[in-house]
């Protein structure tokens, strides 16, 4: 199960507790703050709700470097973008504090299909493509496989709708 599903379990969970039923039962709706939707996009940058690390912990330069993802290590962070990343070692930190915008992933993390779409679906660090020198994250195997079908034009797309997406999340 993907992270994003996993939250969105979590917080129908929550919904669906006993005693958030009885709260919302005994405040009127018009005196109850408004909740966010169970997909609603709070980050810019992809993050774990529980970790608060961005791209659950995976070493962003390590895709290049080591053409598969792998976890980085709590001994290697550094924030950037309001968001803790972590690496694989002090060359890799090194590399991404020169260069984030070469290393961290397109549109935050989020699915370009999505995003070409006009909604912020969280990407899958383990469902990755670089191309044109970028690094994407998918939310499924059926969208890697749609953009790796026609990249260029995927990349487009997304890049059309990214800036009225952008306005959507939170600074």
């Amino acid at each position: 199960m993907t992270t994003a599903r996993q939250q969105r379990k979590q917080y129908r969970a929550f919904l669906a507790t006993p005693a958030t039923i009885a709260l919302l039962t005994l405040v009127p709706l018009s005196e109850a703050p408004a909740a966010p939707t169970a997909d609603a996009v709070t980050d810019r940058v992809v993050v774990n709700w529980h970790t608060g690390l961005a791209i659950d912990g995976y070493d962003p330069v390590a895709y290049f470097t080591d053409g598969r993802p792998l976890p980085g290590s709590a001994e290697f962070e550094l924030s950037y973008g309001g968001v803790v990343w972590r690496f694989r070692n002090i060359g890799n930190r090194a590399a991404f504090a020169e260069r984030p915008d070469v290393y961290m992933p397109q549109f935050g993390g989020y699915d370009p299909l999505g995003i070409a779409h006009g909604v912020a679906v969280a990407g899958n660090p383990m469902l990755w493509r670089i191309s044109g020198e970028r690094l994407f994250l998918f939310y499924d195997r059926a969208r890697l496989k749609t953009f790796t079908a026609d990249p260029q034009r995927a990349i487009a797309a997304a890049e059309r709708k990214w800036p009225d997406v952008l306005r959507t999340l939170n600074p």
